[in-house]
């Protein structure tokens, strides 16, 4: 069924919203998350593990939710997903416990899920002619990036008025309307029968994440324990081992390897990787930093990391303009290598120059969001339309597993170094050792020595982490570069018809 131009960017805007819902869950307690643990009574594993369950179970997911879209069709799994969100929303917003708290997120991440490759999906059945849905994937693109920047924002904003769970109880009004807006928007449902989904598959893919993520975690702590490391280690490495297996015996894989050989799918996949690890990470330590070092509001840190996002959009429309003109080796390398010099200029000013430090980021923005704005057309430009489930469900693995890994390492990270950096001053209480948190809270307004040590010591912890991404975006662009290297402007995006 071809849609009216009208209906198409009407549809574009609705899913594009369940998009923002999803990218602002994943970066909304970023800014809050002090708050959070501080109500909550959280620890400091506990308060990863709310902010890491989200992107953990939505990694997990993602591949067998993108094939069964193929299989019930891609607008009743949007549907679905919105339905999920918006319950999970309020279960979250009203969690009395950590531990309640974190299950809801995790119930967030199915709603998330469901309805995420449903976006890409219906973008790419809906949008039949290359240059608009260039555009159109650009625009969902540089709204992931939007969401992600708005989230500390949202909830500087929310906390300055409302109790933490506000942060969450904003999405169910966004729901309402756009499960309404569907049913009169979305093109009638694309249910292929003939698809198989495998329920296994998803499980054995969430194993290994969950492993992955465990022996991440438990490696950068202080003190770790070889038990829980090795058993982590070998749950991620038997559940990816049986679940590359099995998709090699299914007649209908959740994942069929083949997919990878195209090196463009495989840049843009990368690029997406990549971008993503490069906005969580900064954007997760310098609200943190700000708050706790420089006594930042969670407004004030979120206004100040939302220079990413600035910086992003005009790059990233520009990007999705110009595909077809430049190719995508100048828009994907050339961004990540863009990006590695911003991140090197907040590494050596985040602590002597604010306005160095917002140019670092405005930067950092415009070569992400150049990335951004084409690794989506990567992927979605290199599979048969029959494949688009399955390619929207890598896209965003690659995005919520760069998200993961940025919280999971560089969180587990900026503790370690913390922790093996602070010098205690002569009777201050060895708890302060175990957070900053903890150090500033045994200070209080009257320890001058502890709160200079904490502070020093996490400049140190912050300085490492920017170390770590700014080498990512190094080996980001190197990699996409090789992989682009004989791609010019007419063979950027060939799909093809043999998977």
């Amino acid at each position: 069924m071809v849609l009216s131009t009208r209906r198409r960017w009407l549809l574009l805007t609705v899913v594009s919203a369940g998009l923002l819902l999803i990218t602002l869950d994943n970066s909304i307690l970023y800014a809050a998350l002090p708050t959070l643990v501080e109500d909550l009574g959280a620890s400091g594993s506990e308060g990863l593990w709310i902010i890491n369950a989200y992107p953990v179970v939505m990694a997990g997911l993602l591949l067998g939710s993108g094939t069964l879209g193929d299989r019930v069709g891609h607008r009743k799994m949007f549907l679905i997903g919105l339905v999920i969100f918006g319950v999970a929303s309020l279960a979250a917003a009203f969690s009395p416990t950590p531990e309640t708290l974190i299950a809801a997120r995790a119930f967030l991440a199915v709603g998330a899920a469901s309805m995420m490759p449903a976006t890409l999906a219906l973008i790419r059945v809906t949008f039949e002619d290359e240059r608009e849905r260039n555009v159109a994937i650009a625009i969902w693109g540089s709204l992931a990036i939007v969401g992600s920047a708005l989230g500390p924002i949202v909830s500087g904003l929310l906390l300055h008025s409302f109790w933490w769970g506000s942060v969450f109880l904003v999405n169910v009004p966004v729901v309402v309307a756009a499960i309404v807006a569907t049913l009169f928007l979305a093109p009638p449902n694309d249910a292929d029968p003939t698809k198989r989904w495998d329920l296994l598959s998803s499980l054995l893919a969430l194993v290994a994440l969950v492993g992955l993520v465990i022996a991440i975690k438990e490696t950068a702590k202080t003190g770790p324990a070889p038990l829980t490391i090795a058993t982590a280690v070998l749950a991620a490495a038997v559940g990816g081992w049986a679940f590359a297996r099995r998709q090699r015996r299914l007649p209908y894989p959740l994942l069929d390897f083949a997919i990878f050989r195209n090196r463009a799918f495989l840049a843009g996949v990368l690029a997406a990787g990549f971008s993503m690890f490069a906005i969580a990470g900064i954007q997760l330590v310098t609200t943190q930093r700000f708050q706790l070092v420089e006594g930042f509001t969670p407004l004030r840190a979120g206004l100040l990391v939302a220079a990413v996002a600035v910086g992003a959009l005009p790059t990233a429309m520009i990007g999705g303009a110009s595909l077809h003109k430049v190719g995508l080796l100048p828009i994907v390398a050339g961004g990540l290598a863009l990006s590695t010099l911003g991140a090197v200029l907040v590494l050596l000013n985040f602590d002597t120059s604010m306005g160095l430090l917002i140019t670092g980021l405005l930067i950092t923005g415009a070569g992400l969001g150049s990335a951004m704005s084409v690794a989506s057309s990567a992927i979605m430009g290199n599979v048969p339309a029959r494949r688009a489930g399955m390619a929207s469900s890598v896209e965003e693995v690659s995005y919520e597993f760069g998200s993961l890994i940025a919280v999971a390492l560089l969180g587990s990270l900026l503790t370690a170094v913390y922790t093996a950096t602070i010098d205690l001053p002569a009777g201050a209480p060895a708890s302060a050792r175990d957070s900053v948190d903890s150090a500033l809270a045994l200070a209080g307004k009257d320890n001058a020595a502890l709160i200079a040590a904490a502070s020093h010591a996490f400049d140190s912890a912050y300085f490492a982490v920017m170390i770590v991404i700014t080498v990512v975006m190094a080996a980001g662009a190197i990699a996409t570069g090789l992989l682009l290297r004989r791609h010019g402007p007419g063979s950027a995006l060939s799909t093809p018809t043999h998977y």
